[in-house]
């Protein structure tokens, strides 16, 4: 269990859009490490602390995940209310994952089908097996890219987890 003693964050627990990045407090994230991101990005980006309905919040990504200005797709039990900066952007709450229940999960929950990888505003990866998150994408106009990532789900990940975004072609925009 962590404590306010020193700085300590997961990179899980912070979502970035654009030059606005949402995080939420969890068992590996304290207000000291929030703080020392804040004041290491500085003035370029803006940190957002969002509440979250979650006994055992850990990683942000599969409670709240915006996947292209004006789209959020939301936890349907942890997000009771959406935070007032998304107001004019369209929400949907994600669909129920379709993992089975025999799949090992480690640290992680069922809800892991929300952990995406937007590639850009218009194409989407989606784990394979995932059908009703590749209708939901498809719903939305976004190309949902099926790619086989069930096994990695079972250590507790998944695409937003595997990779860095840290770099991306384009401009880095607001998109508040």
């Amino acid at each position: 269990m962590i404590t306010e003693f020193e700085p300590t964050f997961d990179a899980a627990d912070f979502i970035r859009c654009g030059r606005d990045i949402f995080v939420q407090r969890s068992h590996v994230t304290n207000a000291m490490g929030i703080e020392w991101v804040r004041r290491h990005l500085g003035c370029d980006y803006q940190v957002h602390e969002v509440q979250l309905a979650d006994d055992h919040p850990m990683h942000i990504d599969a409670s709240l995940m915006p996947l292209a200005p004006g789209k959020l797709l939301i936890h349907p039990d942890r997000v009771p209310e959406v935070p007032k900066i998304f107001k004019d952007w369209e929400v949907r709450v994600a669909p129920r994952p379709v993992i089975p229940d025999g799949h090992p999960l480690y640290m992680t929950s069922k809800w892991i089908n929300m952990n995406v990888l937007m590639i850009d505003e218009d194409r989407m990866l989606v784990e394979a097996e995932d059908e009703p998150m590749r209708r939901l994408a498809e719903g939305w106009g976004i190309t949902a890219i099926p790619c086989p990532f069930r096994s990695f789900n079972t250590f507790g990940g998944s695409f937003h987890c595997a990779t860095v975004d840290v770099r991306r072609r384009g401009s880095l925009d607001s998109y508040f």
